[in-house]
């Protein structure tokens, strides 16, 4: 038997109970407003009672864009070792301001920064099977800025590695 989309469609929530369960939603973690915005059009909100919804939610303290900001830089640096440039464009998909994206990223240590980036490099480089520095220079660096790191840094980190063999 197929699957029937039709029925998956739920009847619309009214403005009250669409706003409780964007409480909900923003209580369980940080949610950006791009997030909670698509959430309450999915609960067949308008986009006026939307917007009502979103200024009620941020009055309440349930959304906050420098607050998500700064979670989603330290969530993603720390458990998926993504560099400074990987994290901007992440939270530039989620519509965050410049100011709250330069905050979240400002929150981070440069030291636990350049420490993961070594440490990657070196399982990169470790993992890396070639005779030619040149070839393993290149796929380790295209590696690190595919994660999000910066080219100088990258550079600096390979060039430190290679140093210690």
């Amino acid at each position: 038997m197929a699957f029937d989309y039709q029925k998956k469609r739920r009847e619309p929530l009214d403005y009250k109970s669409a706003v409780q369960k964007a409480a909900d939603y923003c209580a369980y973690q940080e949610r950006s407003q791009q997030q909670v915005r698509d959430k309450l059009y999915d609960y067949g909100l308008h986009s006026d009672q939307v917007e009502e919804a979103l200024s009620e939610l941020i009055q309440q303290g349930f959304i906050n864009e420098e607050r998500f900001a700064i979670a989603y830089a330290g969530g993603k640096f720390r458990m998926k070792g993504w560099g400074r440039k990987k994290i901007e464009l992440g939270l530039k998909q989620h519509k965050i301001s410049a100011y709250c994206i330069r905050k979240g990223l400002a929150e981070g240590d440069p030291d636990a920064y350049y420490e993961k980036l070594l440490r990657l490099t070196e399982k990169k480089i470790a993992g890396t099977k070639t005779d030619s520095d040149y070839i393993l220079k290149g796929k380790t660096t295209q590696y690190l800025l595919g994660r999000g790191f910066e080219a100088d840094l990258v550079r600096e980190a390979i060039e430190e590695i290679l140093a210690k063999d």
